[in-house]
């Protein structure tokens, strides 16, 4: 009876340090999202910096970026669609839609990184990218 009171009151200790409030949870795939998207603008601003001479490019990178961000919203409204999310998703809605928001910034970065590294030389449909290892 001692051994399982013991076993008992280890495991309560273990589950409380453990978990987290609703708020926390929130905080963290928040900051998660914003940690991506800071990624996202460094990558974009070093590709307006490497690609500066090529203005015709920029304004066609630009006004993409812009389309994405649009993309990215309507995307996260197709998800999650309803007027009230919180009464139709629940509690767990904030950290649901910072998650999808993390995933697509993240893509989209994903995409960008091609114009800083470059693709192989000899690629013939490299259209504006640079070469890869070249400046």
């Amino acid at each position: 009876m001692k051994t399982i009171l013991i076993l008992l009151s280890c495991n309560l200790f273990s589950i409380r340090s453990f978990s987290q409030s609703q708020a926390q949870m929130n905080q963290q795939a928040d900051a998660a999202y914003r940690k991506a998207d800071q990624e996202l603008n460094r990558t974009y601003q070093q590709i307006l910096k490497d690609y500066r001479t090529k203005t015709v490019f920029l304004q066609s990178l630009k006004a993409a970026q812009q389309r994405w961000i649009q993309f990215r919203d309507a995307e996260m409204k197709a998800r999650y669609p309803a007027a009230n999310s919180l009464v139709e998703y629940g509690s767990f809605f904030p950290v649901c839609y910072s998650n999808g928001l993390e995933e697509l910034t993240k893509a989209r970065t994903r995409q960008l990184r091609v114009w800083l590294t470059g693709i192989p030389e000899g690629d013939m449909c490299k259209g504006s990218v640079k070469v890869a290892g070249s400046k």
